[in-house]
């Protein structure tokens, strides 16, 4: 599975669907439409959507965003989308893990969990099958086989109840072509995804980890914030390169009722010649884009304003599957 920076074809998103998880499904659609218009001044993208709902997408969306059309559940094309994968000769594949939701969390999901399928046999690639439960958004990879995940996700017998961890680290290896895995404790408390790893770290480049700070001694997630720095403080990469941690804050500052609401910036995502960032109208918002600019300096960082997103439990990151040219 080659980087996250590396070249794009394209970009995947899947059309806000299931109701109940979304305050206002307008408001929620506008903002998904305003993420794929920061992403399509970089890279074409395309979102899946259900067949009902075409005729909005397109009004929203406009036409310079490719259309396909399948029965999904939900909106999270880096959980149930592809993850593709590049061999020796530049041929295109994807890994396609097992989706039940998050635990069991939603029903129905078996539109979602055949959404991989939908979009590899579109491309004419190639689909490698796997029996774990897994979601994209549940593993970060630097495109030289290292691969960041969280003892509080795939482990949990909501999904993998008879997978032994050395096991479900032998299928990653081998589905996403990785040589190493690095367990991070993840976040037992972070309920609707069971602690993804990309709201806490993610790969900014080989040996470079952006993760989420500390924060304040009354933080939240302070102790589990220094629980997952302390999984990878010392830590090497796959090539035997200690890790470089950059650490960001989150959002914590901004209000919301809503107990999923997303604060973090970790969850952002890389395309071509971009970074597309959350942006919650706080100082942070101006010193972590300072931050991808120093770290990512030839690419344009874009804000884009996501709290009617960011209230389902998810962010930019989340919403988004990168195809690799």
């Amino acid at each position: 599975m080659p980087a996250e920076w590396d070249l794009h074809d394209r970009t995947w998103m899947m059309w806000p669907s299931r109701a109940e998880v979304w305050d206002n499904m307008q408001e929620t659609c506008r903002n998904y439409t305003d993420v794929a218009h920061a992403i399509r001044q970089f890279e074409p993208l395309t979102m899946v959507v259900r067949p009902e709902d075409v005729s909005m997408a397109r009004d929203l969306l406009g036409g310079d965003i490719d259309l396909l059309e399948h029965p999904i559940d939900d909106s999270w094309a880096r959980d149930a989308g592809p993850n593709f994968l590049i061999d020796g000769n530049g041929n295109r594949a994807g890994a396609s893990f097992r989706f039940n939701a998050w635990g069991g969390k939603y029903s129905p999901f078996d539109g979602d969990d055949a959404v991989s399928g939908a979009i590899l046999r579109d491309l004419g690639a190639r689909e490698f099958v796997s029996d774990l439960v897994a979601e994209g958004g549940g593993i970060s990879v630097d495109g030289e086989g290292t691969i960041l995940t969280t003892d509080s996700c795939f482990p949990n017998a909501n999904r993998n109840p008879d997978w032994t961890r050395d096991a479900i680290e032998t299928e990653l290896k081998e589905m996403l072509g990785g040589d190493k895995v690095i367990w991070l404790p993840g976040n037992v408390y972070e309920t609707e995804t069971d602690g993804h790893v990309d709201g806490i770290a993610a790969f900014l480049a080989p040996g470079v980890v952006l993760v989420e700070g500390e924060g304040p001694a009354g933080h939240e997630f302070h102790d589990i914030n220094v629980a997952n720095i302390a999984a990878l403080v010392h830590q090497t990469d796959a090539k035997g390169r200690p890790l470089q941690l950059v650490r960001v804050p989150d959002a914590a500052d901004f209000e919301s009722s809503n107990e999923l609401f997303c604060r973090s910036y970790v969850n952002s995502y890389i395309c071509n010649g971009g970074v597309i960032m959350p942006k919650y109208g706080l100082r942070e918002d101006d010193m972590v884009q300072e931050v991808f600019e120093q770290y990512l300096p030839n690419r344009r960082v874009v804000q884009v304003e996501i709290s009617s997103i960011a209230i389902g439990g998810g962010g930019i990151h989340c919403i988004t599957q990168q195809q690799p040219a």
